[in-house]
């Protein structure tokens, strides 16, 4: 029997209390069919992402009980942190993997929001291609005013949960579940300066809605362990705008102050193909084939479920 395989990256609201986000993780760690990749808190955004990967049943089910636990342990009342948030399972976004489609994807976003509801009486958003119009797309759209604004205006019919009353839980607020096709890409790019101001120039330029590259969005930080200035970039389609014209244009940006890129971290995980895409840019493969990857071909077994 061929196995199908989903990628989720929820996010929750607490990035400070070791103990609450080792409860919430612990949620998805050990759960058969589920693999946990990583966990990444910012005590900044007080804000924990985790990605895991799992078949669809077993990722669902551990999914609702890190919601559990999330809605259990913060209090969206008591909450702050940098990063926008609705509550405190702020987000519960999931992507095909394996042998699974989009669509497919699209009816587990349903039913996880149904279930929330259902076992937690928390309102639930959808968003990517689960959203009821065009405008909940776009998290920013959900997330206007935050918890403390939209608890204001969720009587409201546009601003009202899909699912739920047109009111927020008094101490867990709203979760946004969603479908998308993949999870965007996070890259920091390092820069030889710890100076903020000339970091947010360059920041402002690479972003979308400022002039650069309509699938970016970006900020300038000093990462945890470094004095160095990064340009953190959300990368929305590494296909169509690659990660090594992006660092380019930050290169040259750099170069005007001069400045260079000490180094690149890679937040979270990303495609095969958002490295593959460099490689042959810088050198200039000819005729490459992915099959010419080894591991391809154990993956290719295994998603034929001959392994």
């Amino acid at each position: 029997m061929v196995k199908k395989y989903v990628h989720a990256a929820p996010n929750f609201s607490d990035g400070r209390r070791p103990e609450v986000i080792e409860a919430v993780v612990g949620k998805i760690r050990n759960v058969k069919g589920v693999r946990l990749i990583g966990t990444y808190p910012d005590a900044d955004f007080n804000r924990t992402v985790i990605e895991c990967i799992g078949e669809p049943e077993a990722l669902k089910e551990a999914l609702l009980n890190m919601a559990g636990m999330s809605y259990e342990l913060i209090d969206m009342e008591q909450q702050s942190g940098k990063h926008p948030r609705i509550g405190a399972q702020d987000t519960i976004p999931i992507f095909p993997l394996v042998n699974i489609t989009l669509d497919e994807c699209r009816e587990l976003a349903e039913d996880i929001g149904e279930e929330i509801f259902k076992r937690y009486k928390v309102p639930v958003y959808f968003s990517g291609v689960n959203a009821r119009n065009e405008r909940r797309k776009e998290l920013a759209f959900i997330r206007a005013g935050q918890y403390e604004g939209l608890k204001q205006v969720a009587h409201l019919p546009e601003r009202a949960p899909d699912i739920g009353p047109a009111t927020l839980h008094p101490t867990a607020g709203a979760t946004i579940v969603s479908a998308a096709e993949s999870n965007l890409t996070a890259i920091n790019v390092l820069l030889s300066t710890n100076d903020l101001a000339v970091g947010k120039k360059i920041a402002k330029m690479m972003r979308g809605p400022s002039g650069g590259f309509s699938t970016i969005r970006a900020v300038a930080f000093k990462p945890d362990g470094y004095d160095n200035v990064a340009i953190s970039m959300n990368m929305f389609d590494i296909v169509n705008t690659p990660i090594y014209r992006a660092f380019q244009v930050i290169q040259n940006e750099a170069a005007r102050y001069g400045l260079t890129v000490i180094g690149t971290q890679v937040c979270g995980t990303l495609k095969q193909k958002a490295l593959l895409v460099c490689a042959e840019y810088f050198l200039r493969l000819l005729d490459f084939d992915e099959k010419q990857i080894l591991e391809n071909n154990v993956l290719a077994l295994i998603g034929e479920g001959e392994v």
